[in-house]
């Protein structure tokens, strides 16, 4: 049995992204972000474009931002919020793929593990 131990670090990075992301609503709202590209979106339209509003999209915001997700900005009298770590998003699939089949005697056909 192949066992390739992540380190605690990598392991904690891991789990504050998937915490980001563990909420649908928090998953629509980066997901927009990431539709509206690097200019990103004001907190209007981010909630008209992802269907939370008020509050709840504060939190969910902050929540993202707080994991390196998404950027705050101010412009004049707008906030502006962008997807910033579109590289973080990719590193969290390849976590979980990144040992794919390693303790399995049969090789995973839909992953090349090197």
């Amino acid at each position: 049995m192949k066992m390739n131990l992540t380190d605690d670090l990598d392991l904690t990075r891991a789990a504050t992204g998937f915490a980001a992301l563990g909420s649908e609503q928090r998953l629509g709202v980066l997901r927009a972000l990431v539709r509206a590209g690097p200019e990103g979106l004001t907190i209007g339209q981010l909630g008209e474009r992802c269907g939370v509003t008020g509050s709840t999209l504060t939190h969910h915001v902050k929540f993202l931002a707080q994991a390196g997700l998404v950027q705050q900005k101010r412009k004049g009298r707008s906030i502006i919020c962008a997807a910033i770590a579109y590289e973080k998003v990719r590193d969290l699939s390849e976590f979980l793929l990144n040992e794919c089949c390693a303790d399995s005697a049969v090789p995973c056909e839909d992953h090349d593990n090197g």
